[in-house]
């Protein structure tokens, strides 16, 4: 029988445990659709007229109970899409499409600036209409002093970072502080 050196068998471990830890995750992952919804759902294949409309007068007593509880909460498209553009800028891990999938995913933003300041090394931040605050973390100057009433154009750009684009000028890379 062929024996492993240690200096084979240890990254053979690690990696084989490597592999095996996002099977283990994808299994704790949400489903999308939750149980008092499936629940619901499950209405509809009962032939009976009179115990279909028993089984639906229960789900959606439970279904409103666990509303009433906090326990479940409801959205349509538009307010997830408002929800996504608030939290444009962040980072967050993948959520099981809980605000609506990745086919609705802000790319860009178009907002106006509240405010400007600046600090002793010449970085902006900015102060937007909606309270984000995304600061300049690149070294580009402007040929002109951004000023609050401006629009601005953020968008995706590389490793976590964001163009912004004040009235159409200049690109200055930023990260959303707050």
């Amino acid at each position: 029988m062929m024996q492993l050196s240690s200096r084979v068998a240890v990254p053979l471990v690690l990696l084989v445990a490597a592999l095996s830890v996002p099977v283990s995750a994808r299994d704790r992952m949400p489903t999308g659709v939750p149980a008092q919804i499936k629940e619901l759902y499950a209405c509809r294949d009962i032939a009976d007229a009179a115990a279909r409309l028993a089984c639906f007068d229960r789900e959606v007593g439970e279904l409103s109970a666990a509303d009433q509880a906090r326990e479940i909460t409801f959205t349509d498209r538009e307010t997830a899409k408002k929800a996504r553009r608030g939290l444009f800028g962040f980072s967050f891990p993948k959520l099981g499409g809980i605000f609506g999938g990745d086919e609705d995913e802000v790319k860009e933003i178009e907002t106006t600036i509240r405010a400007v300041s600046m600090d002793r090394s010449g970085k902006y931040s900015f102060t937007m209409e909606d309270d984000a605050v995304w600061v300049q973390i690149d070294t580009t100057q402007l040929p002109r002093q951004p000023k609050p009433g401006q629009k601005v154009k953020i968008k995706v750009a590389t490793m976590g970072s964001y163009f912004a684009s004040v009235d159409g000028g200049r690109s200055l890379r930023m990260k959303r502080d707050r």
